[in-house]
């Protein structure tokens, strides 16, 4: 059975049909699934939405809303940590983190607002999910300063050296829809050589669609609309992943839904 372990189920994309989407999940394999928070105004929607449908969340402030939070967010983060510490379906702080991609951020806000939150991972016992994009180093630098249990690298598009950092860290790497494409040369190449143990797999769902939903620039301003991402994709984007491995799906279903595990403990019970 396969575990998404990155999955926005709470976007509005999928305000429509969401129950189809869990039953479309579940007839693929998809027993358990990860749903992080974004931003304060979110944690109690994400988790009801978890105990609705049967899969487990991570409360966090996202960097891209960093901006738009306000400072005692971090304390409403810490006030839902505390009151959910007992609910086994809360199994990390997430999704947090640092992007130097989007021009125009406040990166010292991103720092402060990524430090605090490490703290109050450590400080809550939990593993976090970091948003990784261009700045992998600076999630390292904050690693450093603040170290926690581990956890999952979402979307991973570093180096080989930084994977490595993040794995001594007791983090393992996750990988998606960005596998079915031939030309993410650096990606694929990182997912075939890295120890298995330091791969799990996730949709990001509804985005980071794999090739066969994606519509480029000109798709889309021809009118062609972008195809949503799902959980149920999933087993296909683990194709990816098996064939550059030489692994059997069953097999890939085990290793990355065993890593998951041992990235998020409390997944287990959740």
């Amino acid at each position: 059975m396969w575990t998404d372990s990155h999955c926005h189920l709470d976007a509005p994309e999928f305000d429509a049909d969401r129950v189809a989407v869990m039953q479309r999940a579940r007839a693929a394999g998809v027993s358990r699934l990860v749903m992080p928070a974004v931003a304060a105004d979110h944690f109690e929607r994400v988790r009801e939405l978890a105990h609705e449908h049967d899969t487990a969340y991570a409360l966090g402030i996202h960097p891209l809303c960093v901006d738009a939070a306000h400072d005692s967010d971090l304390d409403r983060l810490q006030t839902a940590l505390k009151a959910h510490r007992d609910d086994p379906r809360l199994v990390a702080v997430g999704e947090i983190g640092l992007d130097y991609f989007v021009p125009g951020l406040d990166r010292h806000r991103q720092e402060a607002f990524y430090l605090a939150q490490l703290k109050l991972a450590r400080d809550a016992g939990l593993p976090v999910i970091l948003h990784v994009r261009r700045s992998a180093d600076g999630l390292l630098k904050g690693l450093r300063r603040v170290p926690v249990m581990g956890g999952i690298a979402h979307a991973f598009n570093g180096s080989a050296v930084q994977a490595k950092q993040f794995f001594e860290r007791n983090f393992c790497l996750g990988f998606g829809g960005t596998l079915s494409f031939d030309r993410a040369l650096q990606i694929r190449a990182l997912a075939q050589s890295l120890p298995e143990t330091a791969l799990v797999l996730e949709t990001d769902a509804p985005d980071i669609p794999p090739h066969w939903l994606y519509r480029s620039a000109a798709d889309r301003r021809a009118g062609a609309a972008q195809g949503r991402n799902e959980p149920a994709e999933l087993p296909r984007i683990a194709q990816s992943l098996a064939t550059l491995r030489g692994w059997s799906l069953a097999h890939t279903a085990a290793v990355t839904s065993r890593n998951v595990l041992a990235a998020l403990p409390r997944l287990e019970a959740a």
